[in-house]
């Protein structure tokens, strides 16, 4: 019994045209978490029409339980309401809070203007960190001439397997649907013309120049490039860069030099990989829509895309490896000691690596635009 009158309660009843509200029991803050459901019951009794609230039968009422009831009420207390003289302080209290005002800040051109330049010192921060590790490798790799005894073949070996080995099959997958798309986009428009063909033509020089050396940089700097970003920002947050730095180990010479070999390395011979696969893909499915033949395809491939192609695309290639193992491990290096940091400077390592990649082939492209074409 004193568990049911302790609960808090709504009553309504009608007299005389006039709803008359009842509130029982105990609205305290304790009673209340269990009966989320009142607050919405009392907003639906103030719309009620003329409204007479009784709350002399409440047994128990704090600031939370009084609260609850003045929000309902609008914030303003009704005409016709009886109240308890104790309870009456309460919702006096709230009465004379001062409503609570959203301070709105205004971006006036000052405060854009210290946006953009934030900004802008960032990029340049960026750019000055770059130099410093591009000017570091330099140092690195003259030292190993005079000592090749110190090249850490183990680090080079086990980066080449991690990104080259271990990403065949990804690769090959990506090449090989990507020919069959534009064979197969290309043969509806060269149907048209009749110039079914020339399908050779275009799937050689698209996949050799461009598309080979550029799917297989952007699949390496998802696949590998975030994770050489992670291994270094895990080594910071496990404190293992500053145990090398106390053991007197290049940070350099064993992590970042090991990587951009191995992506010199791997990338120009995945793009091979690549390229086959494309042009396989690109074989059948002109094969299939056109009714030409392979044998016709390695017939005409060779004289109609020059061989300067190919090695335009692995130059492409050896590039795009050397600047995404840089941006994995300058990225990597500005991993703080936190879990947060670690995801965003990831996040930020693809998307850098990525965006890099296009803006070097765009270059490329400008920059051998005469060369190598049919």
């Amino acid at each position: 019994m004193a568990e049911n009158v302790s609960r808090p309660s709504i009553e309504i009843t009608h007299q005389k045209n006039v709803r008359i509200i009842r509130l029982r029991g105990a609205w305290t803050l304790l009673s209340l978490k269990d009966h989320p459901f009142l607050a919405k019951e009392l907003a639906a009794c103030r719309a009620l029409p003329t409204p007479h609230w009784h709350l002399s039968d409440i047994d128990t009422l704090d600031s939370a339980g009084a609260f609850v009831i003045w929000q309902a009420w609008g914030k303003t207390i009704p005409e016709q309401t009886q109240l308890k003289p104790d309870h009456q302080n309460l919702f006096k209290r709230w009465q004379e809070c001062p409503p609570i005002q959203r301070v709105k800040t205004k971006k006036d051109l000052t405060h854009q203007l210290l946006s953009v330049s934030e900004q802008i010192r960032g990029v340049l921060r960026q750019i000055h960190d770059g130099v410093i590790l591009v000017g570091q490798l330099v140092l690195d790799f003259l030292y190993l001439l005079r000592k090749p005894g110190e090249i850490p073949w183990a680090e080079i070996s086990m980066t080449i397997f991690d990104a080259g080995v271990r990403a065949l099959g990804i690769t090959a997958l990506v090449g090989f649907l990507i020919g069959v798309v534009l064979s197969y986009l290309s043969a509806l428009q060269l149907q048209a013309f009749g110039a079914e063909i020339y399908i050779i033509d275009i799937l050689g020089l698209s996949i050799l120049r461009e598309l080979g050396p550029l799917l297989a940089a952007i699949l390496v700097a998802g696949r590998s490039g975030s994770a050489m970003t992670a291994q270094i920002g895990i080594m910071r947050v496990t404190e293992e860069l500053d145990a090398l730095s106390a053991m007197g180990i290049s940070h350099s010479l064993r992590l970042i030099f090991p990587k951009v070999i191995a992506l010199l390395v791997t990338l120009p011979l995945l793009t091979i990989w690549t390229d086959v696969a494309a042009l396989l893909g690109g074989m059948l499915s002109a094969n299939h829509q056109l009714d030409i033949s392979m044998q016709q395809f390695f017939v005409r491939l060779p004289n109609s895309v020059p061989l300067v192609n190919i090695f335009i695309g692995l130059l492409k290639a050896s590039v795009f490896g050397v600047l995404i193992a840089l941006v994995a491990c300058h990225f990597g290096f500005m991993i703080k000691p936190n879990t947060e940091s670690l995801g965003n400077e990831t996040t930020n390592s693809v998307v850098a690596a990525i965006t890099i990649v296009i803006m070097t082939d765009a270059v490329f492209a400008i920059l051998f635009m005469k060369v190598g074409m049919p």
